[in-house]
């Protein structure tokens, strides 16, 4: 009697697809660190594991926001030095609570709490940033500010002409370099053209940048906003 050996081959190759069907039939999967749920086939679903670096707050501070008609986007942080997330510490300033310090050196932002502790932000300094130091007050805030590099700025950087006073500044936006949020700093009445602002340039927090004065994360400058009221005392160091 004839064996028909290739139809056994394919008859076998059959069984064995629909046997593995049947065992993946009890499984959805999906993309790991997708967000999704995963079904296994016993009926219990769990969420996948959180990715190696994976910061419940931080993810939380630093994700996207929806404000003022913009949406901020969400900071990759775990890009960043984990000592520039925005933390409660002990006060090391010794000011009085209610007091703004920057610390420019450790590129640190205080804002000083009663009880003992403040409130820390990483901050990243400019050129502007380095120019100042003493005491003065936030004169005034603005939300979605624009614009307006000084003439000596655009004298540096030609390109900049377009946002210059006499063309009216660069509109609020994601991409302007205040950010979105300012705090003006004036001393004795007269404005120091010091600023504390957000900045869409996460990956300048902590470090000296070329121009601009201190600027925090977006996120870090929105929950900064809210904290201080107008007149708030501000302390630098250099």
């Amino acid at each position: 009697m004839t064996f028909d050996t290739s139809f056994s081959r394919r008859s076998f190759l059959t069984l064995l697809g629909a046997g593995a069907a049947s065992t993946l039939a009890g499984c959805a999967s999906t993309t790991p660190y997708g967000g999704q749920v995963i079904t296994y086939r016993d009926g219990i679903s769990t969420q996948p594991p959180e990715p190696a670096g994976y910061d419940a707050d931080a993810a939380q501070m630093y994700g996207s926001v929806q404000d003022g008609g913009f949406v901020i986007p969400a900071i990759p942080y775990q890009k960043i030095n984990p000592r520039y997330y925005r933390q409660r510490v002990v006060d090391p300033t010794g000011e009085r609570p209610g007091t703004i310090v920057v610390d420019t050196p450790s590129r640190f932002l205080y804002l000083v709490e009663p009880g003992g502790s403040a409130m820390r932000y990483g901050v990243g300094i400019g050129r502007e940033g380095f120019s100042w130091s003493g005491e003065g007050v936030i004169q005034w805030k603005q939300k979605w500010p624009k614009w307006t590099p000084p003439d000596e700025m655009v004298a540096r950087q030609p390109e900049l002409v377009k946002y210059s006073a006499k063309n009216g500044g660069m509109a609020p936006g994601l991409n302007n370099p205040l950010g979105a949020r300012a705090l003006y700093i004036f001393q004795n009445g007269q404005d120091t053209l010091y600023r504390l602002h957000g900045s869409p340039e996460w990956n300048s927090i902590g470090k000296a940048v070329s121009s601009g004065c201190v600027r925090l994360m977006n996120q870090d400058i929105v929950d900064l906003y809210e904290r201080v009221p107008a007149k708030t005392r501000i302390v630098v160091w250099q």
